[in-house]
């Protein structure tokens, strides 16, 4: 993949962070994104301006360069032009990774309009954000090129709590397969990644340990590790994010030059079971 171009949202830290690195590893230059503000729906800390340096440290250490800034993937208009002004700064456009998004486990009786609204609009209308303004760039470009959807296990499966964030996950596989067969006539390779829990802050926070074990005063991780563990067919808690990145990396290069409309699970089991 060397002197290509990728485009990462949600790159300030956790799966993106990652995910631009490795791509940067390949031999990318890196188009990232980050809002690094508070949303709240998201009963978590959001990344910072600060982790959006250090991701762009991470990249210029693999010998590669990087356009970031911070900006909203529920903006559109804004999307559009860092995009752009990135591609203008390197030249080119030819993986996307629409990784940006957010969770949070509400009962029904608990999921304000807000809270709904918050997710749907990040989630799915943010994805839908940062194809849109991608697939004009990935066809001047005139050789295809591949777009990566993170989804999650709940694109496919209901989870308890969830309603909101599995709408939207279910949404963005629906928006994927759709793509898929859209722009497969242009070379564009559309696919969608689903990961299982994850070792960010997104799962290691202490709203997630409070859902898990809600009658106990100060839930911690290694109190609610077993449960999560159990969720699993495989022995373990949650992946790593670098499983999500070599799925990541495997569909955005020459491996997989033939996939496209593929839903791939990093799950450890959680489908099947």
């Amino acid at each position: 993949m060397s002197d290509r171009v990728a485009f990462v949202t949600g790159a300030a830290r956790g799966q993106g962070r990652n995910h631009a690195m490795r791509l940067a590893a390949e031999g990318c230059d890196v188009i990232a994104l980050d809002l690094c503000a508070p949303v709240g729906g998201a009963p978590y800390a959001m990344a910072e301006p600060e982790d959006l340096d250090e991701t762009v440290r991470l990249v210029e250490a693999q010998g590669r360069r990087i356009y970031a800034r911070q900006a909203d993937v529920r903006d559109s208009a804004a999307v559009a032009t860092i995009l752009a002004d990135g591609v203008s700064e390197f030249g080119r456009l030819d993986v996307v990774v629409a990784n940006a998004g957010i969770a949070g486990s509400f009962p029904v009786d608990d999921l304000t309009d807000e809270i709904w609204k918050d997710m749907i609009d990040i989630n799915l209308t943010g994805v839908w954000n940062t194809v849109k303004a991608s697939v004009p760039h990935l066809r001047a470009t005139g050789d295809g090129g591949s777009i990566v959807l993170t989804s999650s296990v709940a694109g496919l499966k209901g989870l308890p709590n969830n309603a909101h964030y599995a709408a939207a996950k279910h949404g963005v596989l629906g928006i994927m397969r759709s793509l898929a067969n859209e722009l497969g006539p242009d070379g564009i390779r559309v696919n969608a990644v689903l990961p299982t829990n994850v070792d960010t802050t997104m799962l290691l926070n202490d709203a997630i340990y409070r859902l898990f074990l809600p009658d106990a005063e100060n839930p911690t991780l290694d109190q609610v590790e077993p449960i999560m563990r159990g969720m699993h067919v495989l022995d373990v808690p949650y992946i790593e994010v670098d499983d999500v990145s070599n799925a990541v990396v495997f569909l955005t290069g020459p491996q997989s030059r033939y996939v496209t409309g593929v839903a791939m699970p990093i799950d450890a089991g959680v489908l099947v079971k």
